[in-house]
């Protein structure tokens, strides 16, 4: 009986240190290029990472969601802003997504640093953009209502001169 409560926590130390290791690896980010090639898109929230790591045990796996995450802390996501965006989206598309359409047509012009480009074949996203117009993060906006897309704008670009 002993040997067997031992092993258990010798088995809980274990995995301890290697979720300890994935997540000081996790802490070398990698580019947003890298993340898309992985499969990482959108806004990957480090607590979605460790949710995922309850499920799948592939620690590689988790590993490289830690270096793609964003740290969504209130204090570090409430300063996420950017200087502009691209509303990317297939024009054949739209007719799939009516609650893009009417932010397009109703809201879009409420925010001049945001650009809509049409690119075939090309789900909804949104292209966050930093002050030198550098691609920062791409968010798949195919399920979102336009009422969030407003409060997703409202709060993450930055409003310019003009508005």
């Amino acid at each position: 009986m002993r040997e067997r409560e031992m092993a258990k926590m010798l088995m809980t130390k274990v995995m301890m240190i290697l979720m300890l290791a994935s997540m000081i690896a996790a802490k070398e980010q990698l580019s947003t290029k890298e993340c898309e090639d992985l499969g990482f898109t959108g806004l990957a929230l480090c607590s979605d990472c460790h949710s995922l790591s309850e499920y799948v045990k592939d620690q590689e796996l988790v590993s490289d969601c830690l270096k793609c995450c964003a740290d969504d802390s209130e204090d570090s996501m409430s300063k996420v802003s950017y200087s502009g965006a691209i509303l990317e989206v297939c024009m054949r598309k739209l007719v799939f997504y009516p609650e893009i359409v009417s932010f397009i047509e109703e809201e879009k012009e409420k925010f001049p640093s945001v650009k809509v480009q049409y690119i075939f074949n090309s789900p909804p996203k949104l292209i966050m953009l930093d002050e030198d117009g550098e691609h920062k993060e791409t968010i798949r906006i195919d399920n979102w209502k336009r009422e969030h897309l407003l409060q997703y704008m409202r709060e993450k670009v930055k409003p310019t001169a003009a508005s």
